[in-house]
């Protein structure tokens, strides 16, 4: 029975009111408000309380609220940035999930689930989140640090290496049974697509630049970046990709000129009000009766797997730097977020990844988020105390 127009309003009014609000507690104690949000969902869904049981259409703002997560965090990453960062950062990206990968899928392989379910884990395990990271970092007050740049450059990568995968499992999903020469051409349409978008599209924008000064329509340069976005992330979708790969390098393709078009805080404001849909969805999709025996077992291991894998892939690379510096940027890398919990989404939606294997991921999304933070506060407690003895001597000259 479709909602009327004032069950629909009340919907919306209690979803982001309760998302917000939990989120904001969870602020308050220094942990990420996206956590909160998701914890809104679980609490209050269909799977515990039963207060709030969204209706299709909260569903599909969710998806709306993910399209534009992504495209936000595609504004804040330079094409020229990404193509500067030094080799260091592209081999701590690589090796540093790769790692996660191979023993997420090989550990679910050991338990006896499907090669499907084990490749949508494994995909999930392997993205950094690069905005709960730079959040760390900045409240920190690290991020001018060198060890604070090769993180940040990494996980930039990581969740281009993501984007990658998930276009994979995506095709994976469509596929059904693994078609292997399929999915390296998808691999391939991918690559050649973050390419493009990389290197070719950011020209084109910069000759749009001189003609959408000239328009009369109000906030033109928005206007056009949000139909640049909608459309590649159909476009994304129409190819066989995940509409939040599109969304992604649309942000990429505007990056340059986001400062200049004031367009950060513009979008932010559009995704103030719709990511919290999707985080609440995702946790009203979280049957917490399922953690019981062998599936909390599983999310366990999966989280210690996914921190351990972490630590050594992405330190790896940077032990002839000394321990402590391979170890900060493993813990640096260790927050999962968007892609993570996108990816398993994807799964579950496709029919492919189980409620339990769901419930998997969103455990190990939520562990690897809490931790990192305390963790990076002790390893960098030199940088936050000579801060602090700045700070301190600042206010005394004053």
């Amino acid at each position: 029975m479709p909602l009327s127009p004032e069950q629909f309003l009340l919907e919306l009014f209690a979803v982001f009111v309760s998302a917000k609000v939990v989120g904001e507690i969870f602020e308050r104690f220094r942990l990420p408000s996206v956590l909160g949000e998701i914890l809104a969902g679980v609490v209050l869904g269909p799977y515990a309380l039963g207060i709030i049981e969204p209706s299709n259409i909260i569903y599909s703002v969710a998806e709306i609220g993910a399209i534009f997560l992504l495209f936000r965090a595609g504004l804040e990453i330079s094409p020229g940035d990404l193509i500067r960062v030094g080799g260091k950062a592209m081999q701590v990206a690589v090796v540093g999930g790769l790692l996660p990968f191979l023993l997420g899928f090989v550990y679910l392989k050991l338990r006896g689930d499907t090669s499907s379910e084990a490749v949508f884990v494994g995909a999930a395990m392997v993205a950094t989140s690069v905005g709960i990271t730079a959040r760390v970092l900045a409240d920190l007050g690290v991020l001018s640090t060198e060890t604070a740049r090769v993180i940040l450059g990494a996980a930039v990568f990581d969740d281009i290496i993501g984007m990658v995968l998930l276009a994979v499992v995506s095709g994976f999903a469509n596929g059904g049974v693994p078609r292997w020469p399929h999915l390296a051409i998808l691999a391939g349409e991918a690559a050649g697509f973050a390419m493009f978008m990389i290197y070719v599209a950011p020209r084109i924008v910069r000759r749009m630049e001189p003609r959408v000064e000239h328009l009369s329509t109000q906030n033109a340069s928005l206007v056009i970046a949000l139909a640049i976005c909608l459309l590649l992330s159909w476009l994304a979708a129409r190819i066989g990709m995940a509409a939040i790969i599109g969304a992604f390098f649309a942000g990429l393709v505007f990056a340059e000129y986001a400062p200049q078009w004031n367009l950060v805080p513009r979008v932010a404001g559009i995704t103030e009000f719709l990511s919290p849909f999707f985080f609440f969805a995702i946790g009203a999709r979280l049957n917490l009766k399922l953690f019981t025996g062998n599936i909390l077992v599983a999310a366990g291991v999966i989280s210690f797997l996914a921190i351990i894998s972490k630590i050594l892939g992405c330190g790896l690379p940077l032990l002839s730097e000394g321990w402590e510096t391979a170890i900060r940027v493993g813990v640096g890398m260790l927050p999962r977020g968007e892609v993570a919990l996108i990816v398993a989404l994807v799964g579950l939606q496709s029919g492919i990844v189980l409620q339990s294997t769901y419930a998997i991921v969103v455990f190990m999304t939520a562990v690897t988020t809490l931790i990192a933070p305390p963790i990076l506060r002790y390893l960098f407690r030199q940088e936050i105390s000579q801060s602090e003895d700045r700070a301190t001597a600042a206010e005394v000259q004053l």
